[in-house]
């Protein structure tokens, strides 16, 4: 069951992975469902699926582009009552042969994307007393790792503005969640070709994404083994992390 007071959902990177799991769960409750990406095609044919899901093309790095398409959403469907920013893009990137515009890509869409959001969603949200944020970082924010510098430092970086604006948003009515999945068989992991344990399918992360978000949880992290691994990872002195980073992680990245 979801929660009846979501009336009107928005949710971002909806063409592929978590994103469409997330919608094909959320539209059979009676919430509208306002969906953005940057395929319109994509979106299209996802939202022609349902009677309660409706497209909203977006690229999420123009902050004037996003305030519009709130604007739009309100508009059509009433106050968002749940964002669920979900955006995102990885690639690999190693810091000793550094590309510029890789980094640009992953932080503009990663961590500005949300930013972005969250300056078109806390004004309304705000003045209405009511509301709830959520944004996906990743397990993958807790530990800089061999090969994905910008991917981590971006997800880190939502981490740490979760942690910073969750008071904030709280004194004003609005619930804020961080949701840290691990590996999820979506395109994106299908790049990799490192170690990827205990991955999950995106029907099973978006299940718990749902139930974190009608529990309210702040952090919702999955799988839980993965989870108090690198959570423990974050603990070790430095002398042992990178440690077990060269042992363990730098003869597989790579190959």
């Amino acid at each position: 069951m979801l929660p009846a007071k979501w009336k009107t959902i928005w949710i971002t990177g909806t063409t592929s992975g978590i994103g469409i799991e997330l919608v094909e769960q959320l539209a059979q409750g009676s919430a509208n469902i306002a969906i953005s990406a940057r395929s319109t095609e994509k979106l299209d044919a996802l939202a022609n699926k349902y009677s309660n899901v409706f497209a909203f093309p977006l690229d999420v790095r123009h902050a004037d582009a996003v305030a519009k398409c709130v604007a739009d959403i309100e508009a059509a469907h009433g106050p968002i009552d749940l964002a669920i920013l979900n955006a995102g893009v990885s690639a690999t990137s190693s810091t000793a042969n550094p590309e510029a515009s890789v980094f640009k890509t992953i932080i503009e869409t990663n961590f500005l994307g949300v930013t972005n959001g969250l300056s078109a969603l806390v004004p309304k949200m705000s003045q209405r007393g009511s509301g709830h944020i959520a944004w996906v970082a990743s397990l993958a924010g807790y530990n800089g790792l061999p090969g994905s510098g910008a991917y981590n430092a971006s997800k880190a970086a939502l981490i740490a503005l979760a942690e910073a604006a969750r008071p904030e948003l709280n004194d004003k009515g609005i619930e804020l969640s961080v949701i840290n999945p691990g590996f999820v068989r979506t395109p994106m992991t299908d790049k990799n070709n490192f170690p990827m344990p205990f991955m999950i399918s995106p029907k099973k992360a978006a299940a718990n994404i749902i139930h974190g978000l009608s529990k309210q949880k702040y952090e919702i992290a999955f799988p839980w083994q993965l989870a108090l691994s690198v959570k423990f990872m974050r603990l070790l002195p430095y002398p042992l992390f990178f440690l077990a980073v060269r042992k363990v992680l730098m003869p597989k990245v790579g190959k």
